[in-house]
């Protein structure tokens, strides 16, 4: 019995991290903001304490050979493996009320204890990317 090679997909797919038009126009306007030449924005995972794990977006000049990748109209969304296993089914919104503004991560991997708050690209707690 032979076995077949399993191939590494790059491209993300919708059942793994959605965007929503808000989220969409505010990643395009945050790439052609930047002064730099920039391969796209990428999406991390850390360890967020006694809150469980933080979500969060960052610049990147690269893409490394285990990055998955969204591309959609004027932006481009890595996230490595590692992190894709705590973000699938996530979906991906920009809100704004007043003064305040930040990307949110819905329906993220909920037996992490993840916070689903974003302190990263135009996030009202800064850091990240803006």
């Amino acid at each position: 019995m032979s076995e077949a090679a399993v191939q590494f997909d790059p491209q993300l797919k919708p059942e793994e991290v959605t965007v929503t038009p808000a989220a969409a126009e505010q990643l395009a306007q945050l790439l052609a903001q930047s002064e730099d030449e920039m391969a796209g924005i990428r999406i991390f995972v850390s360890g967020g304490g006694c809150s469980g794990l933080t979500y969060g977006m960052t610049y990147t000049d690269r893409t490394t050979p285990f990055d998955k990748i969204l591309e959609g109209d004027g932006f481009r969304l890595m996230v490595d493996s590692v992190a894709l296993g705590y973000l699938r089914g996530c979906e991906i919104d920009f809100r704004q009320q007043g003064l305040n503004a930040s990307f949110v991560f819905n329906n993220v991997f909920q037996s992490v204890g993840g916070s689903g708050a974003c302190g990263g690209c135009g996030g009202a707690a800064g850091g990240g990317c803006a």
